[in-house]
């Protein structure tokens, strides 16, 4: 008896392994529930405001009232594949990319020229 005892006592207690655990791919859950929850609220959302933005900027024509990104007033009197030429004041036009449009105010009523 006493050796029985000293044997359970002397022999290392065996390692005992967890049962029913996730492994590798219940590890990834929480990864991509995260990069999901991402994706709905800050990807999405810009992708839409990108896509409105690039068809808002696709209608542009002349006599169009615009504001820039910069804060710059004025009136489209050219529109190119990649900028436009915008009338910001009498005999005084800038080029802007087509990007830099942050609003449109509407058109213009027909100007009468005072010459």
């Amino acid at each position: 008896m006493i050796l029985t005892g000293l044997m359970t006592i002397l022999q290392p207690a065996q390692q005992t392994r967890p049962q029913g655990g996730l492994g590798f791919m219940g590890a990834l859950i929480p990864f991509v529930l995260v990069f999901v929850i991402f994706y709905v609220l800050i990807i999405m959302p810009q992708r839409k405001r990108q896509k409105k933005h690039m068809m808002m900027v696709d209608q542009l024509k002349p006599g169009d009232r615009i504001v820039t990104s910069g804060g710059i007033h004025g009136t489209i009197m050219g529109v190119h594949p990649d900028r436009l030429e915008l009338k910001v004041a009498a005999n005084v036009k800038i080029e802007i990319t087509k990007s830099a449009v942050a609003v449109i105010l509407g058109a213009q009523k027909s100007e009468q020229k005072t010459e």
